[in-house]
């Protein structure tokens, strides 16, 4: 993870610029030049804006994980609490940068190109659901214990996206629709860890459902 004063300066500089211009800098030499970073500075830490972006999402995920360590309550709790703070203290760090995020998904063209921006992102959350070692049916069999663990990881992060998607078109007040589906939804996938899947996951439908008809009235 970089920490150098001169990436931090870099990551606010971009950040800042796209804010306020609502766009990318036309290249990253008009960018050194207008904010007189060194050449070697920027080289050395990324390829090109779409490497720094990528950093920049991942950070957010790096900002988080400090923070729950440095928690000593956080190492008692249960995974599914684990989980829950790692929700709710990364959408704090959403929070903290929403006009830099919604400008950013905006300016990608499609799914693919908003994809590759946080597969760094994708990369360290997989990892850390890994991490939870969250006890899932015991299979007897290594090949099926690999299959189900890439399957967990996947739908961990596809629930992730859904969630960020969700934020995004969040007017709330305090984002607290983003808080009540994050609840619901980690309940529901435990649940469904457990085999007791009904009574959230019906919970979670009804939730979505009724925020889909609120946005189409």
């Amino acid at each position: 993870m970089k920490t150098q004063k001169n990436t931090l300066e870099i990551i606010t500089h971009f950040m800042e610029f796209l804010i306020k211009n609502n766009k990318k800098p036309d290249s990253v030499a008009s960018f050194i030049n207008e904010f007189k970073i060194n050449k070697r500075d920027f080289y050395t830490d990324f390829e090109d804006f779409n490497d720094l972006e990528q950093y920049i999402f991942n950070l957010f995920f790096e900002n988080t994980l400090k923070a729950l360590i440095n928690s000593p309550e956080y190492q008692s709790f249960s995974n599914k609490d684990k989980l829950l703070s790692f929700y709710y203290t990364f959408f704090e760090n959403l929070n903290a940068n929403r006009d830099y995020v919604k400008i950013s998904m905006s300016l990608k063209s499609n799914d693919f190109k908003r994809l590759k921006t946080l597969s760094l992102l994708k990369t360290s959350f997989t990892n850390y659901i890994s991490s939870l070692d969250i006890i899932s049916f015991d299979l007897k069999q290594d090949s099926l214990e690999n299959a189900q663990t890439k399957i967990l990881e996947e739908s961990s992060w596809f629930q992730l996206l859904l969630t960020m998607k969700f934020w995004l078109d969040d007017d709330s007040n305090d984002f607290e629709k983003t808080d009540i589906l994050i609840e619901k939804s980690v309940n529901a996938s435990f649940d469904l860890i457990d085999v007791k899947a009904l009574k959230s996951v019906i919970d979670l439908g009804k939730f979505l459902f009724k925020e889909k008809l609120n946005n189409k009235s």
